[in-house]
């Protein structure tokens, strides 16, 4: 009898410990998310065991958290690679691989999507192309809508660059005075912070700064020479990443104070790599491996080196992973954390087009042993004259050491004529890509498997660098005329305000009452609860349209 008590006791222990569990579980609020972003930086860290450069607070984020040794970007210069960031997506499968389609001010609600003639481009064949912004499949979406659906306070400081307007609908808060600090009370939030001291810009831009760094213990790569000129624009670069570093701490710190360290998720990581020649727009290693640290609140995986293959066109559906969401089918990306992560990578694949005035044509495959670039247009030069970077001291006399052909070893074969059809890369003994082994009967097979691999993702993502600019701004804009999002339609049901556009794939914003005329639209995704009196503006919005006129609605009745 005392047995069955005992039994019949236990089991009405565990039943309530079990619900006890769960209503933990369901009262455990979701974790933040903060991405702390910085521009053209490879692993030039200490904690990737990089000499001469000491980065405790960047550091401190891959002790606490997960440092990934095999994260690349899908383009090496940072709009095409932002665009792929932000949607999840290939930049050639979606039409946003070429650098600068136009100049994206940062944006201020839904105000200043112009496209003045005079940022016109001339194409491959002298034709004119104006400023454009890429049309965007209909499904395709700015990640970010799918968090504020799911209830996250979404900011971005500040840089868009995604080579279109971003949507009034993707951001709460989007420009320099957005944070995570404006977040209603008890409403997580996902939060951007860009960090601009590293840009390639900088290099010149701050050469009578002091030197942060020893440039007599920096290690120089095997394809510049080694002189006064290139030690110092790589001390520069050094140098600049020890400032990144401090303000990466002081990020941190200001987390800590305000008690929200333990309750964020932090991602750390770069938008492509390096920001000097054979480093920014290359499209191998040396232009497209970043560093990546994940920090969990809890201590999860604290410390642990992962060597998967990791695209930065990752990180869309792995914070939607994070925050519960499942990803939408379409996303190319794929997520390597939360309850919806993905199979690992066999490779990652990168693509090189127009860079501002100048036109590339290559694309690589890069499984983390080796890398495979074909070119597709093999008669131009590797090294190729871009006015943007030649503002860097050592490029220009690098430039003119290979007129006089002063050059030697590595130096000389980036600066060679004409490129090869096929290079191939042994990245463990050649991690700065100067010896081809294309032409190595050791390594034909290697070869033919990523040749493969490269076509094969060209043909299944339908790669829309094959189309001639000119004629990819007509698909876009049919006779050079940028398409309209259809007006917002209201209409009254038992449930609310239904809102709708006839627009495929447009979103829609809406404004209630004192809302009206401020920079903050709220994401539509289900009808409207309005009081009697109340007044609402919506518009609609779909990627590479123009924003929808504004239809302003009066409720009159109940609902």
């Amino acid at each position: 009898m005392f047995k069955d008590i005992l039994m019949r006791n236990t089991r009405y222990l565990i039943v309530f410990a079990l619900l006890l569990h769960t209503s933990f579980v369901q009262a455990q609020e979701p974790y933040n998310i903060l991405w702390l972003s910085c521009e053209d930086i490879d692993p030039t860290l200490s904690c990737y065991g990089t000499e001469g450069i000491e980065t405790p607070n960047i550091d401190r984020l891959a002790k606490e958290g997960i440092k990934f040794t095999n994260a690349y970007s899908t383009v090496g210069v940072c709009a095409p690679s932002r665009s792929s960031i932000i949607t999840g997506m290939y930049p050639v499968s979606i039409g946003t691989h070429n650098m600068r389609t136009a100049k994206h001010v940062l944006y201020n609600g839904v105000d200043g999507e112009t496209y003045p003639s005079h940022q016109a481009i001339t194409g491959k064949h002298g034709r004119n192309i104006p400023a454009y912004s890429a049309v965007l499949p209909a499904e395709v979406k700015c990640f970010t809508e799918y968090l504020r659906n799911a209830g996250y306070f979404c900011t971005n400081n500040a840089k868009c660059d995604y080579q279109f307007y971003p949507p009034f609908t993707a951001w709460d808060e989007n420009g320099k005075t957005a944070g995570y600090e404006n977040a209603p009370e008890g409403m997580p939030f996902f939060s951007v912070y860009n960090h601009e001291v590293s840009h390639e810009s900088r290099i010149w831009m701050k050469a009578n700064d002091p030197m942060l760094v020893n440039t007599e213990k920096i290690k120089i790569p095997a394809y510049y020479p080694d002189m006064p000129v290139v030690r110092k624009d790589v001390g520069r670069k050094y140098s600049n990443i020890v400032e990144l570093d401090a303000l990466i701490g002081e990020r941190l710190d200001k987390l800590e104070k305000e008690g929200l360290l333990d309750k964020t998720i932090i991602f750390f990581w770069s938008d492509h790599g390096g920001p000097l020649l054979r480093q920014k727009r290359a499209v191998g290693n040396t232009g497209l491996h970043v560093p990546l640290i994940v920090r969990f609140p809890d201590g999860k995986d604290a410390g642990t080196v992962n060597d998967d293959l990791v695209s930065l066109m990752d990180l869309a559906p792995t914070v939607l992973s994070l925050a519960g969401i499942e990803p939408p089918k379409h996303m190319q990306g794929k997520a390597f954390l939360g309850v919806y992560k993905d199979e690992k990578r066999e490779a990652v694949f990168g693509s090189a087009d127009r860079f501002d005035e100048i036109y590339d044509f290559s694309r690589s495959v890069i499984d983390g042993k080796f890398s495979y670039i074909r070119n597709l247009d093999p008669g131009t030069p590797l090294i190729y004259r871009n006015q943007y970077r030649e503002q860097i001291e050592m490029t220009s006399v690098l430039i003119e050491m290979d007129k006089n052909e002063e050059l030697t070893d590595g130096a000389a074969y980036i600066f060679k004529d004409t490129r090869e059809v096929e290079e191939l890369y042994d990245l463990e003994n050649d991690p700065y890509e100067v010896n081809n082994l294309a032409h190595d009967p050791a390594y034909k097979e290697q070869l033919q498997k990523m040749r493969k691999q490269l076509a094969d993702w060209q043909l299944a993502i339908g790669d829309k660098g094959l189309i001639d600019e000119y004629n990819l701004v007509q698909m876009f804009w049919p006779n050079l005329i940028q398409p309209s999002t259809e007006d917002v339609m209201v209409a009254k049901s038992n449930k609310g305000i239904v809102l709708s556009s006839a627009t495929k794939g447009a979103s829609i914003g809406y404004q209630i009452d004192g809302q009206i005329g401020g920079n903050r639209w709220m994401l539509y995704n289900e009808p409207i609860k309005l009081k009697v009196g109340q007044k609402m503006v919506a518009r609609a919005k779909r990627i590479g349209y123009k924003t929808s006129q504004p239809v302003m609605y009066l409720n009159v009745n109940k609902n």
